[in-house]
């Protein structure tokens, strides 16, 4: 099969990985991929928000089989214009993807099927939502409506914080969000954790647990960002809380969504706040979490590519998951001023001394090759991953990778694992 990945993140990167070890991949293709995709894909620098484009270049290199990575080619109408064409397609339709496009929708989904999650009001104007905020008081959420590349939320745990949230989003600066809503509720209390289940529009098939570290300082702290690191399994998603999960959130989620004509197909992501055994929705995404998918991938291997196809094909019924008895860890290696202003450019070494295996890679997300370096070219940069027997051995491996980069303008968290370990 002729396969194409769209995305550019480490996501993708460790997609790619797992994809290009199926016998069925003869020709793997990555859109606009980066420079550790480079080594293992072709690449081709198309706008991948465009459908014009994405059609022609499935079109042109004949291809079999189309990945979607990133929510913004689904919020875009990508995968839509795909289907439409003929293509065999991962990756929801954009009506089906409004859970996570807009938050308001998915709390509409959440009150219409009795779904538990947070309580909650969204409004469209400022004035109103700020007087909300002061007469619930603090600690309190506030959502950005719409996407937000993981950093719309904002746990104000005191009310100056809560206020400038508000304003950044209804600030007339900032005219993508003019006439966005915001979402605000409860602070829910609890472990957060990632649920992955792969939905083919009729059947349903669990595909993992995962924790990410959302804070950007060790110890959980400091503002959220796109994600730190992450491990798989989660053991505070037990196998009893899952299958209420199941039952309680994942089926009357797609029951609703069906009855609104709004089928879901892909991979549905349960962000879920774990509070004394019980589970509530924190949030639904409509596409793999980075980085929980590194670990999820390096878990998987070439299964994945199967699985990808019998969900987009309607065919999950005989579809079945061969998990080893191991544990996944990855590392993110981010940018200096990470989630804030960063400066690109900055040399990377270190990454040809790194062995590359079934138990440790290093997933690139934002790097690309100038001359015959490897440079940093936005906030995350690196996911280094790694697989072993228990989860202290994999934090082990995976702070002796860290270990081996040398990158003056780069840094980590020194915890990814705590919670579990």
């Amino acid at each position: 099969m002729n396969i194409l990945i769209l995305g550019s993140g480490a996501r993708e990167h460790s997609i790619a990985w797992a994809v290009k070890q199926n016998p069925k991949c003869s020709r793997l293709l990555v859109a606009p991929g980066n420079a550790g995709i480079a080594d293992i894909a072709d690449i081709s620098n198309i706008n991948i928000e465009n459908y014009h484009e994405v059609v022609k270049l499935a079109t042109q290199e004949e291809i079999d089989f189309i990945i979607i990575g990133p929510e913004a080619p689904l919020a875009a109408g990508v995968s839509d214009e795909l289907k439409n064409k003929g293509f065999l397609v991962f990756g929801p339709t954009k009506s089906a993807a409004q859970l996570e496009i807009s938050k308001s929708f998915m709390k509409d989904i959440c009150t219409a099927a009795g779904i538990p999650t947070a309580n909650h009001s969204t409004f469209d104007n400022h004035a109103l939502a700020k007087k909300y905020v002061s007469e619930q008081g603090t600690p309190i959420v506030v959502k950005a409506d719409g996407l937000a590349a993981g950093k719309g939320v904002t746990v104000a745990m005191d009310l100056a914080t809560a206020y400038q949230a508000l304003d950044d989003i209804f600030s007339s600066s900032n005219k993508k969000n003019m006439d966005e809503k915001v979402v605000i509720e409860e602070f829910m209390e609890g472990e957060e954790a990632s649920f992955f289940i792969l939905c083919d529009g009729q059947k349903l098939l669990p595909m993992g647990t995962a924790q990410d570290h959302k804070r950007v300082g060790d110890g959980d702290t400091g503002p959220n960002t796109g994600g730190m690191g992450a491990y798989s399994p989660a053991p505070v998603l037990t196998k009893q809380i899952q299958e209420t999960v199941i039952e309680e959130i994942v089926k009357p989620t797609l029951i609703e969504m069906e009855r609104r004509g709004q089928p879901y197909q892909g991979v549905l992501y349960a962000g879920l706040m774990i509070n004394n055994g019980q589970a509530r929705l924190v949030e639904y995404n409509v596409r793999f979490g980075d980085p929980e998918c590194q670990a999820l991938m390096m878990r998987l291997g070439a299964q994945v590519l199967d699985l990808l196809i019998a969900t987009s094909s309607g065919d999950l019924e005989n579809a079945q998951i061969n998990w080893a008895n191991d544990h996944a860890l990855c590392v993110v290696m981010a940018s200096n001023g990470y989630p804030g202003k960063i400066e690109k450019g900055s040399i990377i070494t270190g990454l040809q001394s790194l062995t590359s295996s079934s138990s440790q890679m290093c997933f690139h997300a934002g790097t690309k090759k100038e001359g015959e370096n490897i440079v940093a070219n936005s906030g995350r940069v690196l996911s280094l991953t790694t697989r072993c027997e228990t989860l202290a051995e994999a934090q082990k491996l995976a702070y002796e990778m860290v270990k081996n980069i040398d990158w003056q303008d780069g840094f980590c968290r020194s915890d990814i694992g705590w919670r579990a370990l």
